[in-house]
């Protein structure tokens, strides 16, 4: 019984161990492309390396594993695929970092906190995501992803004190330099950063659509990265063309963020968060996403040297408050959904044994036809 137990609490806490997974990748990439964008990175490159790397080493698994249940090409699936590349792999991810290069890490990833009212706004107006106004579990859902969002707003726009750690104060004059862009290019990359994050959000919800038609996720992961790549090529061969040097590897932070971009930020976290949407929904994916932003932000002060203050710790606590209402909020979702399928399962249950049953017109005739057999015996 114990077994069984903990067996099922396995099977649902799968897609919140995924999240978690995915919001750790996040915040591990806005570091090292931080890193290597301080260091020359070009943003047009890097989205080219990063998804051929993702397409060679997914191809194969693809190919192996998928060769059964792959469905067959149709040109509704191949526009969906081009227009899935077209988002997130060149727009969002082009704008993303050189929004990125006006900012830094963490406001970068603050930005990113306006995805999961985006992504639920669209949800709920396409009829992706459960919600009904009257309901306490979905006031919580909605309550909580303001709550996200303000909190991701404090964390950025509320200073206060300075809590002074010894490993920062160190390196105060990095500090200095790593946030010494000006308000004009802040307010130029948070405008970048916010329109890669439609575009991101469009993303999954396109996703979400195209996986209920093309369900191999580890081929829609390799032919959204092959798409990406050529795509990206011809837009970095277009804005860079007479820019030659940028093509060549360097075995430096670029090179490790083209790497680990490719195969853990493209490959591996679209294939898993098209499973997690195919249970949860696009919503649940990037309701997390206000997590990252407090791991960039206390990593952030060991690697970057990035102050922590006040503000940021207040915003944090405000995301966890926001989240837990939101995972309140979904948890609810999956527990009306199974009673109303275990009330509809009884009800056709009930239905049949009712059909089953015989009449009282029939029980009387047969207990005639009984009685007659024994008088005549």
């Amino acid at each position: 019984m114990g077994n069984e137990r903990f067996v099922r609490w396995l099977k649902d806490a799968k897609p919140y161990f995924g999240v978690l997974f995915l919001q750790l990748s996040y915040a591990a990439s806005s570091l090292i492309s931080k890193s290597a964008l301080n260091q020359g990175m070009n943003h047009y490159i890097f989205v080219v390396y990063r998804n051929i790397i993702a397409a060679v080493v997914f191809a194969p698994f693809a190919m192996l594993f998928e060769r059964k249940i792959r469905p067959r090409m149709t040109i509704n699936i191949f526009l969906k695929i081009m227009l899935l590349a077209l988002l997130e792999p060149v727009i969002d991810q082009n704008l993303y970092y050189a929004g990125m290069q006006y900012t830094t890490a963490t406001f970068a990833t603050a930005m990113c906190n306006v995805l999961p009212a985006i992504t639920f706004l669209l949800a709920w107006i396409l009829r992706l995501e459960n919600v009904k106004i009257r309901s306490f579990h979905s006031q919580g859902k909605i309550v909580g992803t303001i709550l996200t969002i303000g909190g991701a707003m404090i964390m950025t726009l509320v200073r206060g004190h300075v809590i002074g750690l010894p490993w920062t104060t160190k390196h105060a004059p990095q500090t200095q330099s790593t946030d010494a862009a000006t308000e004009h290019d802040h307010l130029k990359g948070a405008v970048m950063i916010a329109a890669g994050c439609f575009c991101w959000s469009c993303f999954y919800i396109l996703q979400a659509i195209t996986l209920k038609s093309y369900p191999a996720g580890l081929s829609l992961t390799c032919l959204i990265c092959m798409a990406g790549a050529l795509q990206s090529t011809v837009l970095t061969l277009v804005v860079e063309r007479d820019n030659y040097a940028i093509w060549a590897l360097h075995w430096d932070t670029t090179f490790l963020a083209y790497v680990y971009n490719g195969i853990i930020r493209s490959g591996v976290v679209y294939y898993i968060s098209g499973i997690i949407m195919s249970e949860k929904g696009p919503f649940f994916v990037t309701a997390f996403n206000p997590l990252s932003m407090i791991m960039v932000a206390i990593v952030g002060s060991f690697m970057l040297a990035e102050q922590l203050d006040f503000g940021k710790v207040f915003g944090a606590v405000v995301i966890i408050v926001g989240l837990y209402l939101v995972i309140w909020g979904k948890s609810k979702d999956v527990s009306s959904s199974k009673s109303s399928e275990d009330d509809n399962i009884a009800l056709s249950n009930n239905k049949e044994s009712i059909l089953a049953k015989p009449s009282n017109e029939e029980r009387t005739d047969d207990t005639i036809k009984i009685r007659t057999l024994d008088d005549a015996v």
